[in-house]
């Protein structure tokens, strides 16, 4: 199954995250199928693909609790 999900790429106590499209069986910070975009906690900059994250969903995708509230904020 695909999931979307964080990957974590800051360094410590400075995290940064990308949102990607991974296969659920893969580790968190492993190789992810599509980039859809990015997320920093410390300032709330995000970054998102809103065409491709709305294709990967249609296509049965399922998002983590985190995912799902930063496109929440941005009405997906």
């Amino acid at each position: 199954m695909v999931k979307l999900r964080l990957k974590k790429i800051g360094r410590k106590r400075q995290p940064c995250y990308r949102i990607v499209a991974i296969d659920s069986r893969v580790k968190r910070d492993g190789r992810s199928i599509e980039e859809l975009g990015f997320y920093n906690p410390l300032t709330n900059e995000t970054h998102l693909n809103v065409e491709r994250i709305t294709l990967r969903l249609k296509h049965g995708a399922q998002a983590s609790k985190t995912v799902f509230n930063l496109l929440r904020k941005v009405a997906i």
